[in-house]
């Protein structure tokens, strides 16, 4: 008996935004959707907004345990059917001037943005393999323009890049495709906890890292916050990643903004000039000023 639905999808950080918009999407698309979250009041939230084709699971994509055991709630729910996608979506950001962040919080970093996204992958890939299913990874512009104060976030979407590009690789005699969705800012991307966020490292601070860095940080910051309340609608990279999903022949990346047309003049700027003038742009922009 065919299944009621047009595929079965996994999508990891589901609570909120970019997560939660497209397991909502996939579900009204006639999708069976897999979206994971961490806490009971997100799971009840997904599903009064859903159909009974989405089905929330509590995965931690940090822990083993919980991944594997989310593999085996799906796979005994679809036994015959495998993953027609897999979208890696959570993550988090740390931010900071570098030579402040403790060595613990980068490797957090990592341990979200990059080992877990592997993790998750290894453990759905049978999966995967069963219909030749497709990964969209959600990385960054950071992952390809590194910028001063999100360092360790730029250096794990860097990661997560240099991994789809070669997992895309050795999956090609599969006929799986690896797709990496690269956003820039997002309305959705809690300008609140970042601004928590910051207060928490500037009270952590000692005195002379205060000094150093206070004021430019503190305006960086403010900017960040700023271009997350104006940038595009979650629903926007929803999209995105739905037709990913869909067209017969992706792209192997797609950048998105709600400028797109800056966007794109910044990424030809980043190639063709060189690096100190494009360093120039970015201390002026910031005003920083010499110390020496």
């Amino acid at each position: 008996m065919p299944p009621k639905h047009k595929g079965a999808i996994v999508i990891t950080g589901a609570s909120t935004g970019v997560g939660r918009a497209t397991a909502l999407m996939l579900d009204k698309k006639g999708y069976r959707v897999f979206a994971s979250v961490r806490k009971e009041k997100d799971a009840e939230s997904l599903k009064s907004d859903s159909s009974e084709n989405l089905t929330p699971i509590f995965m931690d994509i940090t822990k083993p345990e919980e991944i594997k055991s989310a593999a085996d709630i799906v796979s005994k729910s679809i036994p015959d059917e495998g993953l027609v996608g897999l979208v890696n979506n959570a993550g988090l950001l740390v931010d900071g001037p570098l030579e402040f962040i403790s060595l613990d919080d980068l490797r957090w970093q990592f341990e979200v943005n990059v080992f877990g996204q592997i993790a998750v992958t290894q453990e759905f890939l049978p999966l995967i393999r069963k219909v030749k299913g497709r990964i969209i990874n959600i990385g960054s512009i950071g992952g390809v323009i590194s910028g001063p104060y999100i360092s360790a976030l730029c250096a794990s979407k860097f990661a997560l890049e240099a991994f789809t590009d070669a997992l895309r690789i050795e999956l090609h005699p599969w006929g799986i495709e690896v797709i990496l969705i690269e956003p820039g800012s997002i309305a959705s991307a809690a300008p609140d906890k970042v601004e928590e966020s910051f207060r928490k490292n500037f009270a952590n601070m000692s005195p002379d890292a205060k000094a150093m860095y206070g004021d430019t940080y503190k305006f960086f910051v403010e900017d960040l916050i700023q271009s997350n309340r104006e940038g595009m609608p979650p629903e926007q990279v929803a999209d995105a990643i739905i037709k990913a999903l869909e067209i017969r022949k992706p792209k192997t990346r797609y950048f998105l903004s709600k400028g797109q047309l800056g966007l794109m003049l910044e990424l030809v700027l980043k190639k063709i000039i060189p690096d100190r003038s494009y360093d120039a742009m970015i201390i002026k922009s910031l005003n920083l000023k010499n110390q020496i």
